[in-house]
C-alpha cells in the first residue's frame, strides 16, 4: 500500500504475529453464521465511534503548512500522501464530511496535475511527487472519479462535479496515452497497483530489459528494485485494465450529470472497447478466470485483482458463476476471513496476511462488494458485507482498534499490519455500518 521502510516492517509484522495466537474457532466461526453475523449494537456504536475518533485524530494539514493549507483527512501512515487510500476514504468520509475533510484531500492531488493531465500516487510532506512519471510506478488504480461519484451520491454537489470534470479527463487522456498498448489493454507496476509484494511476471523470468527504466527521485528513502521494478510493458494488468474501464464508466456518468451528452457517448465507448479487450485477451476459458498478460500469453496466476472487472461492469453474464465460484471457494479466496488477496490455492499464499500474499484488505474487499451489487449478487454481496464487518469486530473485541489488514486463516491482523489504521479499514465500521450492518 505505501511505502515502508525495513524496520516499519518488521516491527509492524512482530506487533501482528504477536496476535495471531487469537485464531479462528471453528465454533466462533459457526455461531457468527448461524446469528447471520450479527454485531451487538453496543460493539457496532463502540467501532463507529472509535473510527472516526481515529480518523479525525489522523486529520493533517492547515495554514501553517505550506505544501497542504487546508485540513485534510488522510490515513497518516506517514508524512507522504497517497492516492488510492484518499480514494477509500472517501468510500466512508462522505457519511461524516463535517468532520472528515475528504474534499480537501483529494483537491491536494488535483492541485499538482501536470500541464499533461499526470498525477502523482503519492507525493512527500512538501508536496513534491515522490515517482517520475515515466515509470508506471507512478500511478496508482485511478479512482478519483469513483470516489467523487461517491461523494455526490451523498452531497448531491453538482458544482464539485463540474469543477472536477476537467481534471479528471485530463488524468483519463494521460493514462490512455501513457500506458494502453496496442492489443487495447494497459500495462501497470507491481507497487503502483497497491498490491505491493504480489508477484507480476511469469515464474522464471529474468529481466530482459525491455521494461520502463525507473529512475528513482529518492532512492535513499526508498529502494525500489528487482524484478517487479523491470516488469511493466513486457505485461498486461487485468487490474488496472479493468480500473481504466471503470474510470471511462464513470466519466460517462459525470458526463451526463454536467450536461454533456457528446461526451457520454465516447467513453462509452472507451468502457466497451476496454472491456471488450479483457475479455478477448484475459478471460481463459478453461479456468473460468481472468488473467494478466506476459508478452500476450496469460499468466496463470490467481490475485484478488482480477475481480475489478465486476466493479468495472465488463463480465459477460455468460462468465459470471464461473468466475464466483472461484471467489466464493473456501480452498481459494473466501477464506475464514474473506477475502484473501492471494487465494489459499496459490503456492506463496500466506495464512498470517503476508501483506498481499493472502492479508484481508478493507480497498479490495469493498471492490469486491461493490462489484457484486453491480452484477446482481445483492445477496451475496450482504454475506461477505458482514462477514467481513463480523470479523472485523472480533479483532476490534480483541485489540481495541482496527488493522490495516487482517489474516485470512485468523481472527487477526494480518501480518504485516499497522494498528489504529482509519484509513482505508475505515470503511468496515463506518461505510459498511450504514450500507449493510446497521439495524
Amino acid at each position: 500500500m505505501t511505502n515502508l521502510s525495513k524496520r516499519q516492517l518488521l516491527q509492524a509484522g512482530a506487533a501482528a504475529a504477536s496476535l495471531a495466537a487469537l485464531g479462528l474457532s471453528p465454533a466462533a466461526l459457526a455461531r457468527g453464521a448461524a446469528d447471520d453475523w450479527h454485531v451487538s449494537t453496543d460493539l457496532r456504536r463502540r467501532m463507529y465511534d472509535a473510527a472516526i475518533g481515529i480518523a479525525r485524530a489522523k486529520v493533517r494539514g492547515g495554514p501553517r503548512n505550506a505544501a497542504y493549507p487546508k485540513p485534510f483527512v488522510d490515513a497518516a501512515f506517514s508524512p507522504h500522501i497517497f492516492a488510492w487510500d484518499t480514494c477509500f476514504i472517501a468510500a466512508y468520509a462522505r457519511y461524516d464530511m463535517a468532520e472528515l475533510p475528504i474534499t480537501n484531500a483529494l483537491d491536494n492531488f488535483y492541485a499538482r496535475q501536470g500541464a499533461d493531465g499526470f498525477i502523482c500516487r503519492e507525493y512527500d510532506a512538501q508536496g513534491r511527487p515522490f515517482w517520475p512519471k515515466d515509470h508506471p510506478v507512478s500511478i496508482n488504480p485511478p479512482l478519483f472519479a469513483f470516489a467523487e461519484l461517491e461523494l455526490f451520491n451523498k452531497s448531491g454537489d453538482i458544482g464539485r462535479l463540474r469543477t472536477i470534470y476537467p481534471v479528471m479527463k485530463r488524468f483519463f487522456d494521460f493514462l490512455m496515452g501513457a500506458y494502453r498498448m496496442d492489443d487495447g489493454l494497459f500495462f501497470s507496476d507491481a507497487l503502483g497497483s497497491g498490491m505491493d509484494n504480489i508477484q507480476r511476471y511469469p515464474d522464471g523470468w529474468t529481466d530482459d530489459h525491455a521494461g520502463a527504466v525507473l529512475h528513482n527521485l529518492y532512492p535513499e528513502v526508498f529502494a525500489y528494485t528487482g524484478l517487479n521494478a523491470a516488469w511493466n510493458r513486457q505485461g498486461r494488468s487485468v487490474d488496472f485494465s479493468a480500473q481504466m474501464a471503470l474510470f471511462a464508466d464513470n466519466l460517462k456518468h459525470i458526463a451526463g450529470v454536467v450536461g454533456n451528452s457528446v461526451e457520454v457517448a465516447a467513453y462509452a465507448r472507451h468502457h466497451a472497447d476496454i472491456g471488450r479487450a479483457i475479455n478477448t485477451h484475459c478471460w481463459s476459458e478453461q479456468d473460468g478466470f481472468y488473467y494478466d498478460l506476459g508478452y500476450g500469453r496469460q499468466i496463470r496466476r490467481k490475485h484478488i485483482g482480477m475481480f475489478w472487472t465486476m466493479l468495472a461492469g465488463v463480465v459477460p453474464p455468460s462468465r459470471l458463476d464461473r468466475l464466483l465460484g472461484h471467489l466464493t471457494d473456501p480452498g481459494q479466496f473466501w477464506r475464514r476471513f474473506p477475502v484473501a488477496t492471494t487465494p489459499a490455492d496459490a503456492p506463496d499464499f500466506n495464512p498470517a496476511g503476508g501483506y498481499w500474499k493472502g492479508g484481508v484488505w478493507a480497498p479490495t474487499n469493498y471492490m469486491v462488494i461493490r462489484g457484486l451489487e453491480r452484477v446482481g449478487r445483492h445477496r451475496l454481496a450482504v454475506k461477505l458485507a458482514r462477514q467481513y464487518y463480523w470479523c472485523v469486530a472480533q479483532v476490534f473485541k480483541t485489540t481495541g482498534t482496527f488493522w490495516e489488514n487482517y489474516a485470512p486463516d485468523a481472527l487477526a491482523p494480518g501480518n504485516i499490519a499497522q494498528k489504529d489504521f482509519c484509513g482505508w479499514t475505515g470503511i468496515a465500521p463506518v461505510a459498511l455500518f450504514w450500507e449493510y450492518a446497521s439495524d
